[in-house]
């Protein structure tokens, strides 16, 4: 297991009544494996396309087009007669708002297993626990396990959805603002369990917090109008930006059009 990520000349367009949007422009990036890598940018600035993009997410919208590649251990997830479903388990995706399926605890984690031809009780009672022990839940819902998922609290559900990507055996984690629903406590929980992740898997995620980039991140990527303008270690970019634009972003001087 690697998920080493690499966007090669990256361009992608929204069709629209009115023509197109040119959302990503010449896009070269370069995600090393375990390292969790943290967009950053303002609203519209192309980060969560990108996002999407590494696991072809976008697709789900019509009119979507692309040049240039994205390399998932050096072969094209774009490339004709792609198994899209197994691009998806290799590279899972948790949401801005926790999405628990309405089922149980249990149900929610085994879902994925269970679509993949997993049967025995066994071995996803097996997948069930490791899931939640490494999303960091297991101790607060072992015992409940069979109760609505709906009942948990937000931070809750948001870890819940974490384990239910990692249930299926994912090499990247991808994440659109995972903490921007939650309070502080919760959003504590999510990120010290981020750091954990890290460790294990490729981790990018988008975030709008910049003391959250700073705390989480090895690497950041400022976006700004569809282009990367720049990307080094989050220490770095952060005290001597390369960019001027950069700068201005993490400093609070950039006023959004």
């Amino acid at each position: 297991m690697s998920g080493h990520l690499t966007a090669d000349h990256f361009n992608l367009w929204y069709s629209t009544d009115r023509g197109g949007t040119h959302a990503l422009r010449d896009i070269s990036l370069d995600i090393p494996p375990k390292q969790l890598l943290a967009l950053i940018g303002p609203s519209g600035c192309g980060k969560s396309s990108f996002l999407r993009s590494l696991n072809r997410m976008n697709e789900r919208t019509p009119g979507v087009k692309h040049t240039g590649s994205i390399l998932l251990d050096g072969a094209d997830i774009y490339a004709p007669g792609t198994d899209l479903p197994f691009l998806r388990k290799r590279v899972g995706m948790v949401f801005q708002k926790p999405t628990p399926f309405p089922m149980s605890i249990y149900d929610n984690i085994a879902y994925g297993p269970r679509l993949q031809g997993v049967r025995s009780r066994q071995e996803l009672d097996g997948i069930v626990e490791a899931s939640l022990r490494a999303a960091a839940l297991w101790g607060e819902v072992s015992s409940r396990l069979k109760k609505p998922a709906s009942g948990l609290s937000g931070g809750q559900q948001q870890r819940l959805c974490i384990a239910r990507a990692l249930a299926v055996g994912p090499e990247v984690l991808l994440m659109d603002e995972p903490t921007s629903a939650l309070d502080p406590l919760s959003t504590g929980k999510i990120e010290e369990l981020m750091g954990e992740l890290k460790t294990r898997y490729t981790v990018v995620a988008v975030t709008h917090n910049m003391g959250q980039a700073r705390r989480i991140s090895d690497r950041t990527a400022f976006f700004l109008d569809g282009e990367l303008i720049e990307c080094g270690k989050t220490k770095e970019l952060f005290c001597m930006p390369g960019d001027r634009r950069t700068e201005y972003y993490i400093t609070g001087q950039h006023r959004e059009k």
